[in-house]
Formats: structure tokens, sequence, C-alpha cells
């Protein structure tokens, strides 16, 4: 089995204490961090939660309205649980989108100078 992956790094990193990791963690640059992943995360986490269940109350307590048929065999049911699937695949490709440019970068700056990189 192969894959794409590069081989591991020779290269030896210097492990950071508890107080280099204490400091860090204090540091006003972490704390951004922490702040923008939290309102990013938080919020959609808590939309999506909602959006599932209304999808399940909707399913146990207005199976009249579910069952509205809107064309052909498909009704309300089908087409709000295909939706979960769609904003789960939504999020996904969001949150990776969002990671990638704002995340990523401020962690692996840290990263890197916690091992000595800067």
């Amino acid at each position: 089995m192969s894959t794409d992956a590069p081989p591991p790094s020779k290269e030896q990193h210097k492990l950071p204490t508890t107080a280099e990791f204490t400091e860090v963690q204090e540091s006003a640059e972490f704390g951004e961090l922490r702040r923008s992943y939290r309102s990013f995360a938080f919020p959609l986490t808590v939309g999506f939660i909602a959006w599932y269940l209304l999808y399940v109350l909707l399913s146990n307590y207005a199976g009249d309205f579910m069952g509205t048929k809107l064309f052909g065999n498909i009704n309300v049911a089908l087409a709000l649980g295909l939706a979960q699937f769609l904003t789960t695949f939504l999020i996904a490709w969001w949150y990776a989108r969002v990671a990638a440019a704002k995340f990523d970068p401020k962690a692996e700056a840290i990263k890197s100078r916690m091992e000595g990189g800067a």
C-alpha cells in the first residue's frame, strides 16, 4: 500500500516545557485564536443542532405536515431529511475552508515558535 504523504521528518523538534505551554495559553495570540474558533464553531454547532432537533420534532409531532407530498412520491420529510445531509456536508466544507484560511496559519505559527522554529 502506498500513500502520497511525505516520510516523517528526521529533524528533532524541541519539546516545550509546561511553563512554555502555560505562557502560550495565556498569550493574547492564543486567546485570539480560541476566540475566533469559538465564534465560528459554537454558533454553527448550535444552529445545526437546532435544525436537527426541529426535523426530529416535526417527524414525531407533525406527521401530517411531514407526509405532505411535494411532487411524485417526494414528501416534506424526505426533502428535509436530504437537506440534513446537504447541510452536514456544507458545514464540513465551510469549516475546512475557514480553518485552512484562518485558524491553521495562526496555530502553525504558535506551534513552530514553541518548537523553536521561530
